[in-house]
Parts: structure tokens; sequence; C-alpha cells
């Protein structure tokens, strides 16, 4: 199975049709099934790692200020408990909690309702463990890699370029020059396997500190990365900083 990344951008995007959507349902129309899902989410930062291990995960709204089609937006995939256990055996002697509480949250759901739309394919969700530093996560991934030969859809959703704090919400399209040349620099290292760089990213120095603020929407990338072997190709379908600071880079390995 191939693994995706997705620069998922605002939960709005759910609901709408744009050139990222209709990227997204391109790639869930051109991947071979799954037999599950395995999403690791921006929106699910823990101390130590967690797997969700329920039969039907629920679908959280963990946002706010957003029209109730939204808010009450469903996406009931079944969960797979035997796939926790798989990951939590994988990950070992890493301490991985089945967790029973948490659920689908909008990083994977607000992406997969285009990629997936019927809802019917079994997902789990792996925290990231916000204690930890961007190798420890890369090298994380590489032990899930078996997965790919199991069936399973590997996903990571966040935003390489994700400041909130300054975004434009006059254009839709313009980017700070920071956000492009950032979002430029992991666009050119993606494409050439330059993952040292890509782990190392704080070395970019002021474009990497406006563009990754806080690392939990970076963090899904290096698990991608980390799937990433010497016969694989990397793609990205589309590419894009909306309102001046959000990247909606996608890449898939395969």
């Amino acid at each position: 199975m191939p693994a995706v990344f997705f620069g998922h951008g605002s939960p709005m995007n759910t609901l709408q049709q744009n050139r990222f959507t209709e990227a997204w349902t391109g790639i869930g129309k051109a991947l071979p099934r799954p037999k599950a899902i395995l999403a690791i989410s921006a929106h699910w930062l823990t101390r130590g790692t967690a797997v969700t291990a329920m039969e039907s995960p629920r679908t959280i709204h963990d946002f706010g200020g957003f029209p109730r089609e939204l808010s009450e937006f469903p996406y009931p995939a079944p969960g797979d408990p035997a796939l926790a256990d798989r990951v939590r055996a994988l990950l070992a002697p890493v301490d991985v909690k089945l967790d029973q509480s948490w659920g689908l949250d909008h990083g994977t759901w607000s992406v997969l309702a285009h990629v997936f739309p019927g809802a019917d394919i079994p997902v789990v969700q792996l925290s990231m463990d916000g204690t930890q530093p961007p190798q420890y996560h890369y090298d994380l991934a590489k032990r899930l890699a078996p997965l790919r030969d199991e069936g399973v859809l590997i996903i990571g959703s966040g935003n390489v370029v994700h400041n909130l704090g300054i975004m434009d919400w006059r254009s839709a399209e313009k980017a700070y020059d920071w956000a492009t040349r950032f979002n430029q620099f992991v666009r050119g290292h993606l494409e050439k396997g330059g993952h040292p760089a890509l782990i190392d990213y704080e070395k970019m120095g002021k474009d990497a500190e406006l563009s990754v603020p806080t690392s939990e929407h970076y963090l899904p990338l290096l698990y991608i990365l980390g799937l990433q072997d010497a016969k694989s190709v990397l793609t990205i379908p589309v590419d894009g900083v909306e309102h001046g600071s959000i990247s909606m880079l996608t890449a898939v390995v395969s």
C-alpha cells in the first residue's frame, strides 16, 4: 500500500470542492482499496503514545465557530481493534496505550470524507508523543512499515506550514515570502529524498520558526517519510499556500 501525507487545512474543506479536495478524491480513486487505515493526525498530540482500539470510533468535532453542518458532520467508519493490537506489537518496546475514548478527529475525517466518502473502511488513529523530538517520530514510523504489505493504508494529516496567528483571511492564495520559501524547502527535499534536512527542519532558522511555530502539524509528515525506502516513488499531487501561512502540500509515497 502507498502512504500519504495530506495537507488538510481548514476543516471547512470537508464540505468544499476545490483543487485540494479534488486531488484527495483523485487519490482515493487511484489507490488500491485498503484493508484498513492507520491515521496520524496533527490533532492528537499526547504525552506518551496511544492507538484507538474501539469497535466504533466517534467523530470528534474538535473546533468551534464553524457552520452547524460541519459541527454535525458524521464519518461513521468502523474501528479495528486487531489493527490496534498489531500497531502496539510493532512499536514495542514503546508502551502504546490501547485507547477507548478518543475517536477520529477532523485531521483524519476531513480528508477521508473525500478520499473514501463511504466511510466503510476501518480507521485507527495513532497519537504522537509531544514530548519527543522529530527524529523519534521518523524512527518510530519505520517500525510501521510491515503494515504496508498487510493491506493497511497509512496516512499523516497536518500542514508543513501552519501559523494560524498571522493568517491573511483577505487572500486565499497569496503566501508570505517566508511561507513560500519553507514550503519550497520541504518540497525540494521531498523530491530528492532529503530526509535529514526535513527531520532537522529547525535549521532553516526564521523561516522554520514562522512556518512551524509548534510542531504538531509538521510531525505527521515525518511518519510518511519514515515509510519511504529506496524502492519508493514520491509524488506531489497538489501543493499551494492558503491565506498566507497554511501549506496544502500533499505527498504520496508508493
